[in-house]
């Protein structure tokens, strides 16, 4: 069986995902909101942070999360809901609570909390 490109990127996400710590996951979290909320105040924050100067080379997770900006941004919104089914698949309560924070997110921007 042949896969698309983004099947092969959301298989390499996911095997990623699976590898990946606590806080390197919280940090996928951030970024999946952000990426969910393109008005979510804190992406702005969390970007001045991360343009700090530095003399050594990215960490493999600052490489697999600027890959999985690349690909993200031109997913289809099937692909993004396949991707969000693929992961669910291997971290439902991530899922779940991704799912509560973008709801209550939307929530709070349109000032019905």
């Amino acid at each position: 069986m042949s896969y698309s490109p983004t099947e092969k990127e959301v298989q390499c996400i996911i095997h990623w995902f699976q590898g990946w710590s606590k806080m390197q996951k919280d940090d996928f979290f951030k970024e999946l909101l952000d990426k969910a909320i393109p008005c979510h105040l804190d992406s702005l924050f969390t970007s001045m942070q991360t343009m700090n100067v530095d003399d050594k080379p990215p960490s493999i997770f600052q490489c697999q999360m600027k890959l999985f900006n690349q690909w993200f941004d031109t997913w289809s919104h099937a692909d993004r809901n396949m991707f969000m089914i693929k992961l669910r698949e291997v971290d439902s309560q991530f899922v779940n609570e991704f799912e509560r924070q973008f709801s209550l997110q939307i929530s709070l921007q349109s000032g019905t909390e």
